[in-house]
Formats: C-alpha cells, sequence, structure tokens
C-alpha cells in the first residue's frame, strides 16, 4: 500500500506541530505550576520532553515496521521504549514522594498524544 505526496506531508507536518505544540504547551504550564511548587514544574517538564520523545520514537517505530516489515525489531524497539520510558516515572516518583508526581508526570507524558489526536481531527475536518 502505497501512501500519496499528500498524505505524507499531512503526516509531517502533524509530527512537527505535534512535537513543538507539546513542547511549548508543557512549557508554559510548568511556568505557571512553577509559582505553586517549582517540583511539579520540573516533573511535569520532564513527562512532556519523555512524551515528545515517546511518540516520535513510536512514529520512527510504526514507519521503519512499514517499510521493512520486521516484527521482531518493531517488538524489541517498542520494549525497549517501553522499560525507558516506564522507569522514567518510579524514578521520579522516588525522589520526590507524592502521588502528585506521578499525576504530573503523566500529564505531560501524554499531552503529545492529545495533541496529535487534536491536529489530526482538525486536518481531516478540513478536506
Amino acid at each position: 500500500m502505497k501512501e500519496s505526496p499528500a498524505d505524507l506531508e499531512l503526516y509531517g507536518q502533524l509530527k512537527r506541530s505535534t512535537a513543538l505544540g507539546a513542547l511549548v504547551t508543557v512549557a508554559l504550564a510548568a511556568l505557571v505550576l512553577a509559582v505553586w511548587r517549582p517540583s511539579f514544574a520540573l516533573v511535569l517538564l520532564a513527562g512532556g520532553v519523555a512524551g515528545v520523545a515517546n511518540a516520535l520514537l513510536s512514529m520512527l517505530g510504526n514507519e521503519r515496521l512499514l517499510d521493512r516489515r520486521n516484527v521482531a525489531a518493531f517488538v524489541l524497539s517498542s520494549f525497549l521504549r517501553l522499560c525507558l520510558f516506564g522507569i522514567v516515572p518510579v524514578a521520579l516518583a522516588l525522589r520526590l514522594p507524592s502521588l502528585w508526581t506521578l499525576a504530573w508526570y503523566f500529564i505531560g507524558f501524554f499531552t503529545p498524544l492529545g495533541l496529535f489526536g487534536i491536529l489530526l481531527r482538525r486536518a481531516y475536518t478540513r478536506k
């Protein structure tokens, strides 16, 4: 199955917009949160950066799976990504023991996913 150049261009734009938009959104929210609890602001930033990295690595893995059809490499890379981004909130929670530590981390971590969904919906309603 071959993708059209327009669809590939849209996908590239969504990737860039998601990464940049998520980082800006998380950074602005962290600035506001820093007034109340600076440690939570840093956790939010860490979650946002990890979320963007995870999203970009997931997209790269999906692209490689489509190109190379190597399921074993895809599963291994997904497992490594899960281990890497799964240990970060645990390490942060051990350092800053609070339920809110995990909450702020995961808010930042899932911001790129939510933003991608919003941007994708907007792009398809324009088509």
